[in-house]
């Protein structure tokens, strides 16, 4: 398997810093992140080292883009199957929808992440996503 500074050459942005405490205690593993703007719209390029993901969360108001640049993933809104992600897939992910996203057990995976702007947006962090839910993913 690579090592991530072999993945992290393979990247269109720059890998980032390790997560900040802030956000990585909504995480299992370890993830990097580069914020590419702030301003207007806020994008950054989210790295997941293999078998890193986020916990189940929701985009209150403004919702989510996520744009697949390298690497094998998943997306996962709540009560529905795991979707499998490789660089070039886009996902919308609408206001008010529970949903986590995350590497597959054996790859990096990074995408961009898109904050929607709208009035009043925010994110609110819920349940990790468990290994029995992970570890069922093919």
């Amino acid at each position: 398997m690579q090592t991530i500074d072999e993945f992290a050459k393979t990247l269109i942005f720059p890998l980032g810093d390790k997560l900040p405490e802030e956000f990585s205690r909504n995480f299992i593993g370890q993830a990097h992140l580069n914020m590419l703007t702030t301003q207007g719209v806020s994008i950054g390029n989210v790295t997941f080292e293999p078998g890193c993901r986020n916990n189940w969360h929701i985009h209150h108001k403004g919702g989510q883009i996520l744009l697949v640049t390298a690497g094998t993933g998943y997306y996962q809104e709540w009560g529905k199957p795991a979707q499998k992600l490789h660089a070039g897939d886009v996902v919308n992910i609408a206001p008010e929808v529970k949903h986590w996203h995350g590497a597959a057990n054996d790859s990096f995976f990074s995408h961009l992440a898109i904050e929607v702007p709208a009035p009043g947006a925010s994110n609110e962090w819920l349940e990790p996503v468990t290994d029995d839910v992970y570890l069922q993913l093919k």
